[in-house]
């Protein structure tokens, strides 16, 4: 005495049933603290610029504050100069990341 239950599947779940037989295995996808750490080793200059940028924003807002203004904006342009860094290195990333997929 066998009581087996028959479920009616719609067309759109076997679909995607059969998708997933022809397909294989499923790869395992990479966390974000794994993406990030991949992205680094690809272009270590981004971050570095990254934490120039904001290295120098703060101790520019910093001396503002305290008034300081000379050395205030000498980190304003730092900030800026390293801002431009970090847009180069992303730019040389992304040519060189394309270059390689070629």
């Amino acid at each position: 005495m066998s009581n087996k239950i028959q479920v009616s599947l719609p067309e759109e779940e076997l679909d995607w049933i059969q998708l997933r037989q022809d397909l294989g295995p499923v790869v395992e996808v990479e966390t974000t603290k794994e993406k990030m750490q991949r992205k680094i080793k690809e272009n270590p200059l981004v971050p570095l610029g990254c934490l120039a940028t904001t290295a120098a924003l703060t101790v520019g807002l910093y001396n503002f504050r305290t008034g300081n203004r000379q050395m205030s904006q000498l980190m304003m342009r730092t900030r800026i100069a390293a801002q431009g860094f970090t847009v180069l290195a992303l730019i040389v990333g992304v040519v060189m990341t394309y270059g390689d997929k070629k």
